[in-house]
């Protein structure tokens, strides 16, 4: 039998009147190193170990790789280069506003050592490590913009520390304080983009060399000694840098059981219990992952108001401002469990959305700090149109988005293309972005486009817009039927003078698909199935060409990039036919068996890919994590639903991994959370329900 409690928590999928034992502290399940093991040509996830609090403005994190690589720390190095505060969300967009500082016994040889992960710690309120060429021991714990180092020193008259500008200017103020500022960025950025930072010492220590960027700070100590540094960053100004600093101004053990604390609360959202060890390591080491992007790109100043340093006009403003994160993974599943789990959090960052469209004209669609030219779509509409039909978004501010985004979809950026609305012109034109007019991926632009569309004729509803207006975004969300080859049963590339491109191959990567093919991208019509499903020939043909997704053999056509790209390996070596779960384009499409009746296979493949590619090890990964986006598909899979058209309220259900799970009551605030969850708890056990409505 199942019980359902209704008070200061809710309990689902009990399963039998017993007491679970539910996870009491979920952040001690934690490891920050899944995905670490990866490199350029095989991703397990391609993240690093963030040292860091919830959606926090700096990260910090162990440095194996040479500076400015992506690949900042591989799980396979053996030698630590450094530790480095990052904004890093991707090895592809790479970092900015970073520096790093070192721990040395000495101030001669190389600025590095041996280290095993046999000594490290690696969770995301602490890292711990023994540095064994130094004889020291390193330990950070996190604050949103501050850290806080304890280092154990051998003996020695050349303790210290060694700190790298990346290309900045550093000043010793006194004794016990250096203060630096560096313009350190991979592009999207006014000219006048700084990041201020500031070390505070315990120890006093002078400058006893210098060698480019690198700084070497000395002072002596005794076996043992331990040393405190309290570092912090700005991207207003040297005085705001301090005042963040003040985040750690306790002892190491009251920031560290503050950071503690604070997971503990974040990953408490969720308390589950009836699952086995490596499932609770797998299903919180993955919810850390979805809690860190987007970050916060806002500070508090002298008079406790919340400002910003605007990527987008250079300005300081009052108000919330997020960063890093690449829309076109993120709207499909991140966004959504941020939503569900983390609504106040998400408010903020739909609150932070709108001031950039006050700041400039354009939503972005990859932000990193500003806008970043990567990926195709307008999918910043999902992330609004998600967050709005929830109620998490003002109303000002949503007329304020939405004016963005129907600018985007008349125009597109003019030095960064992925922000707006490349080809805007033929798609609002002929209904699709023709493959023969120079515009890369224009069937994927196509598709994205006209489910963005559909994404505006919701919020288009909310704000009781001109009919004219609903039906101009309703007629172009079936664009999609534009780029449909019935012969075919796939989405195909479709010509200027409205003929199908010549030479089809389903198998094609790239070209006129975005890191995928026509295997992978026809299922792309997330607001119409129904109408997919017809288009196919009905239900028995859709589930055949579902199934022929798996059945099919992993080949592959690697022409458009002229090598196999990490996405394709990753396809192949997961054994599940053309399925390529370690992208995201087909991360949804699992679900669509639902839509004929035939959730067995549903259940059947979601386990298959909760059990085969995901764990808590190093390479737990299938593919890139991308900012929470592979993650999320997990945490909402193992509870037993996926978003497959956010903004929609409907979620489709799978048989939940844990027999046992309890919510905070913070998330049964009103009428509608309390229905969703229970009908969660009733429907996603039982195999003939399909589908959930949020409303």
């Amino acid at each position: 039998m199942r019980k359902i409690f209704l008070s200061a928590a809710i309990v689902l999928f009990m399963a039998a009147a017993c007491s679970p034992e539910y996870i009491v502290n979920p952040e001690e399940y934690v490891s920050t190193l899944v995905g670490s093991d990866s490199d350029f040509s095989f991703s397990n996830g391609n993240t690093y170990p963030a040292i860091a609090l919830p959606w926090g403005m700096n990260f910090w994190t162990p440095q194996t790789g040479e500076k400015g690589d992506g690949w900042q720390y591989t799980y396979s190095a053996k030698v630590l280069r450094a530790f480095k505060q990052t904004h890093q969300p991707s090895p592809w967009i790479n970092d900015y506003g970073c520096f790093s500082i070192m721990p040395v016994d000495r101030i001669s040889g190389p600025v590095e050592s041996v280290f095993s992960h046999k000594s490290e710690i690696a969770r995301p309120y602490l890292y711990k490590v023994y540095l064994a060429d130094f004889d020291v021991d390193v330990e950070i714990s996190p604050s949103e913009r501050a850290a806080i180092f304890r280092i154990s020193y051998p003996q020695s008259e050349e303790s210290g520390f060694v700190v790298d500008s990346y290309g900045g200017t550093l000043r010793q103020e006194d004794s016990l304080t250096l203060v630096g500022v560096n313009t350190y960025n991979h592009g999207g950025v006014p000219e006048n983009f700084a990041n201020f930072f500031i070390i505070k010492s315990d120890k006093a220590f002078r400058v006893a060399a210098e060698e480019g960027d690198k700084t070497y700070l000395i002072f002596s100590t005794e076996r043992g000694e331990k040393v405190h540094l309290r570092v912090a960053s700005s991207f207003i100004s040297d005085e705001q840098a301090e005042r963040n600093l003040k985040e750690v101004s306790g002892s190491f053990d009251e920031v560290y059981n503050a950071a503690k604390a604070r997971w503990n609360s974040v990953l408490g959202r969720i308390k589950v219990a009836g699952g086995t060890e490596e499932q609770y390591r797998t299903f919180y080491s993955l919810l850390y992952r979805s809690a860190l992007f987007p970050r916060k790109f806002w500070e508090v100043d002298r008079h406790g108001d919340v400002v910003h340093y605007s990527p987008y006009d250079g300005k300081v403003h009052k108000g919330y401002m997020y960063t890093d994160n690449g829309f076109w993974d993120t709207f499909r599943a991140q966004f959504p469990l941020l939503n569900l789990f983390y609504p106040d959090e998400s408010a903020r960052m739909l609150a932070g959305f709108a001031n950039i469209a006050r700041e400039n004209p354009f939503l972005p669609e990859w932000c990193s700090p500003g806008h970043r030219d990567c990926m195709v779509g307008n999918n910043s509409a999902a992330v609004v149109a998600d967050a709005a039909v929830k109620g998490l978004v003002a109303p000002a501010d949503l007329k304020v988005l939405y004016d963005a985004l129907v600018y985007g979809s008349e125009n597109v950026h003019p030095s960064v293309s992925s922000s707006g609305r490349l080809g805007h012109e033929y798609y609002n034109s002929l209904g699709y972005i023709p493959c023969d007019v120079g515009i890369n991926e224009s069937v994927a632009r196509t598709l994205e486009y006209a489910y963005n569309d559909w994404c505006l004729l919701q919020i288009a509803g909310l704000l009781e817009r001109p009919q004219e207006e609903k039906d101009r975004w309703k007629s172009r969300s079936g664009n999609w039927r534009n780029v449909f080859d019935a012969s075919a049963k796939l989405m195909r590339g479709r010509k200027k003078d409205g003929n199908f491109a010549e030479d089809f191959n389903p198998y094609k990567w790239g070209g006129d698909f975005t890191e995928g093919n026509a295997w992978h991208y026809t299922w792309s019509v997330f607001h119409d199935i129904p109408g997919l499903i017809e288009a196919m020939g009905g239900a028995a043909e859709f589930e055949q060409m579902l199934d022929s997704v798996f059945k099919a053999p992993p080949i592959y056509d690697d022409s458009y990039y002229g090598y196999r790209i990490h996405e394709i390996t990753e396809m192949m070596v997961a054994d599940m036919g053309n399925y390529a779960h370690g992208n995201q384009p087909i991360q949804h499409m699992i679900y669509l068996y639902n839509y004929v009746d035939a959730r067995e296979k549903t259940d059947r493949h979601i386990a298959e890919v909760r059990e085969r590619l995901y764990s808590s090890a190093p390479d737990g990964y299938p593919g890139d994590e991308d900012n929470g986006q592979t993650s999320a598909w997990y945490v909402l899979s193992a509870l037993g639903l996926y978003p497959v058209c956010p903004a929609s309220g409907e979620y489709a259900l799978c048989k939940p991994m844990f027999p046992y799970v309890k919510l905070d009551g913070s998330l049964l605030k009103d009428k509608a959370s309390r229905k969703f969850w229970k009908n969660l708890a009733q429907g996603s056990k039982n195999p003939t329900k399909n589908f959930l409505k949020y409303e």
